[in-house]
């Protein structure tokens, strides 16, 4: 297997990650809701990539220092290879030179695994959203963290407003 790429998500990935959502929850989003994303202005996806296929991705959205991590997802065949680390680390770079100053997310009170990936990225848990899955009625942990990565100095994004 050749090298994991990871890089912004475009419109031609979308039936790439609808396929590793669907392969991945148990209510994943649609294609169309990913293919919305793509024109959403707050919105910011990224995709690991191998030997030209989608393995994984992740997305969030900004406004102005707020960021919520809306998913992150890798392929079962492909996890336990630090590749959702590597996702999660490059969004919140991604998301600190959009100006964000902290992130925040919801994750299964059962998934334990994700839980001490955020952990050991400065995430601490903020409260519970209770029933928050639809599939099975399963409470989210809500985590934040403001210990973002220093803005990448040459960092440069042509639709991104700044002033």
């Amino acid at each position: 297997m050749s090298d994991i790429i990871i890089r912004r998500m475009t419109v031609a990935d979308v039936d790439g990650v609808a396929a590793v959502e669907a392969a991945t929850f148990p209510t994943p989003w649609s294609r169309d809701a990913f293919a919305s994303e793509m024109k959403n202005v707050a919105a910011r996806y990224l995709v690991a990539e191998a030997d030209g296929r989608i393995i994984g991705f992740a997305g969030a959205w900004i406004i102005l220092d707020e960021s919520h991590i809306t998913n992150i997802a890798v392929l079962k065949e492909y996890r336990g290879r630090k590749i959702g680390r590597r996702l999660t680390e490059a969004l919140m770079q991604y998301l600190s030179n959009l100006g964000a100053a902290y992130v925040t997310l919801e994750v299964r009170k059962s998934n334990e695994v994700a839980q001490n990936l955020y952990k050991s990225l400065g995430f601490i848990k903020l409260g519970v959203r209770k029933r928050y899955y639809e599939d099975n009625g399963e409470d989210a942990l809500i985590m934040v963290c403001d210990h973002m990565p220093e803005v990448d100095p040459d960092f440069s994004e042509a639709e991104t407003v700044t002033e």
